[in-house]
């Protein structure tokens, strides 16, 4: 009897195909709410747009740096080689939402809620997820210096073609999150790691880890 996976995917929806008009990116503001508009090549650097909502936007060529997205909302939008040094976007909601080919330093998504993204080809410095929530979320083709899951509730979520210096699940909540695809060299909160699935080889490298929190002496 062939074996079942028991590890569930990411489900991520497809985003349909849809007419944009070009957006005027000098009239946004804060709480405002813009739907099918492409924002191409603009430098949104120190702008205040906490609790702004994008419905079906694209945004490419985009700087963000220093720019204030808390308690904004993504729906249904495409992001392409966007950059930004710092991310402010903390209680923020992205859902089925794509980022692509883009650069994040500093990324502040703590208290985020995030459902159905894919985050591909993508550069990320400090990745500050700490207290979201994530459903059917795919880490693809990334490299992470410092991925903090910490506090986090995550369902669904897997990794591949990735790579983290640091990995950080204390106090997290997992289910199904697939750990096979990712490598990393660090990690931190291991009893946070309950509900993740790892490969044969991963569990040979975290089991001096395990051994040495649970006060396990290994001699040969």
């Amino acid at each position: 009897m062939a074996h079942r996976p028991t590890t569930h995917p990411p489900r991520l929806d497809a985003l349909r195909a849809v007419q944009r008009s070009f957006g005027n990116a000098d009239a946004l503001d804060i709480d405002d709410d813009r739907e099918l508009e492409e924002f191409v090549g603009v430098d949104l650097s120190d702008r205040d747009l906490s609790g702004t909502t994008f419905r079906e936007c694209s945004f490419e060529d985009v700087t963000l740096t220093d720019t204030n997205l808390r308690g904004s909302r993504l729906i249904e939008s495409v992001l392409t080689t966007v950059n930004a040094p710092i991310l402010r976007s903390s209680r923020s909601t992205w859902r089925d939402v794509t980022l692509t080919r883009s650069r994040i330093g500093s990324g502040e998504l703590f208290d985020a809620t995030w459902q159905s993204v894919h985050i591909s080809g993508c550069k990320l410095g400090y990745v500050n997820l700490r207290g979201s929530s994530l459903t059917d979320v795919l880490f693809e083709d990334c490299t992470i210096d410092e991925l903090d899951l910490g506090g986090t509730t995550a369902t669904r979520v897997a990794f591949t073609g990735t790579r983290a210096q640091t990995l950080d699940v204390t106090r997290a909540t997992l289910s199904h999150v697939d750990l096979r695809g990712l490598e990393f060299q660090t990690i931190h909160g291991l009893e946070g790691l309950k509900g993740a699935t790892v490969s044969d080889y991963q569990l040979s490298e975290l089991a001096p880890l395990f051994a040495a929190q649970l006060g396990i002496v290994v001699e040969n």
